[in-house]
């Protein structure tokens, strides 16, 4: 019965998104008909710049609202599984933070690690493994959940100084460009971007439901997953490997959002009552991308009045429900 209830949560959640769609569409500054949005996809007419504005700037930014808010709520899932705390994330544990400081360094230093079109991509990711793998390292020492997050908000006040330094030493225009990105945006994306973006989306998804056993081992703790056979090490490794290319990816092309990786995967705890990943991550991808896509639409609907970044919203939203998480944590 229990899992019948959540299947139907389930699909009223899927039922959201093409709700989601239809008001992101309509939130955006210029008023553009649905038989135009049509004609854009049957009918394209690259002089006419309604069609232009379907292609190039409503659709890759509705999809990307989708990918990067089940992106960021997969990764915050398995962190906290992972960790065995619900306050672990990819914002909290400093990996955004690492994705964040390699992007700056190749956009203000004129250093860039990776020298081909996908470079930016390619630092955001090499960012948050390196900083994903030295926060796997230092949990094989400290067990306790709240000392981890604290060195993870370290490792992130780290980074941050060492951006500061850089914006310091870099020149007006990467200083700009970079203030610019670090704002975070969804409408940065072209269309031709998508089919790489989705493979990689898709790689670090289908990757995570091949540990949907051994993450609901890890719910009993390390020692009971160990008793059943999961590969400790081999697991924590692909954890943050996949965590890193979902993290590192919204990173590159939307700049740090906050938030969503911690407050998403605890909500969906509460609306479905269970630990079992089966659930959970589907749950997590489904309400991930609709809370992003309605964060956007208040970016899109406040645009004309205050050009608001998605960083800002995102954070809050999030911002009081993971005092709430937490309250009512302390409250138990």
């Amino acid at each position: 019965m229990h899992t019948v209830k959540n299947r139907i949560f389930l699909l009223l959640l899927l039922a959201l998104l093409p709700l989601a769609f239809i008001c992101h569409f309509e939130a955006g500054e210029i008023s553009i008909s649905w038989s135009t949005f049509i004609d854009a996809w049957f009918h394209f007419d690259p002089t006419n710049s309604e069609h232009l504005i379907v292609q190039e700037l409503r659709f890759p930014r509705f999809i990307m609202a989708c990918l990067a808010g089940s992106a960021l709520s997969i990764s915050g899932l398995m962190m906290q599984t992972l960790f065995n705390n619900p306050l672990a994330g990819p914002y909290i544990l400093g990996i955004n933070s690492g994705a964040s400081l390699f992007v700056a360094i190749s956009l203000m230093t004129g250093w860039t690690f990776f020298n081909n079109d996908y470079g930016l991509v390619s630092s955001a990711l090499l960012g948050a493994l390196i900083f994903g793998l030295i926060i796997l390292s230092l949990s094989y020492k400290i067990k306790q959940g709240i000392s981890l997050l604290l060195i993870g908000l370290m490792l992130g006040s780290f980074s941050g100084a060492l951006v500061s330094v850089i914006q310091y030493l870099s020149d007006a225009n990467s200083l700009k460009i970079f203030t610019m990105w670090a704002m975070g945006s969804l409408q940065q994306v072209q269309t031709a971007q998508l089919p790489f973006i989705i493979a990689l989306f898709l790689f670090g998804l289908i990757s995570s439901f091949f540990i949907i056993k051994p993450l609901n081992a890890f719910v009993l703790g390390e020692t009971e997953a160990q008793l059943l056979g999961v590969s400790i090490r081999n697991v924590r490794l692909l954890t943050i490997l996949i965590t890193a290319i979902l993290t590192g990816l919204v990173t590159a092309y939307c700049g740090p959002i906050a938030f969503i990786g911690l407050a998403v995967p605890n909500l969906v705890k509460i609306i479905f009552k269970t630990q079992d990943h089966r659930i959970l991550l589907p749950a997590s991808l489904i309400l991930g991308a609709v809370f992003l896509v309605l964060c956007d639409i208040i970016v899109q609907l406040f645009a004309e009045t205050i050009p608001l970044p998605i960083n800002a919203v995102t954070s809050l939203i999030g911002a009081p429900m993971v005092v709430y998480f937490i309250v009512k944590r302390i409250a138990r």
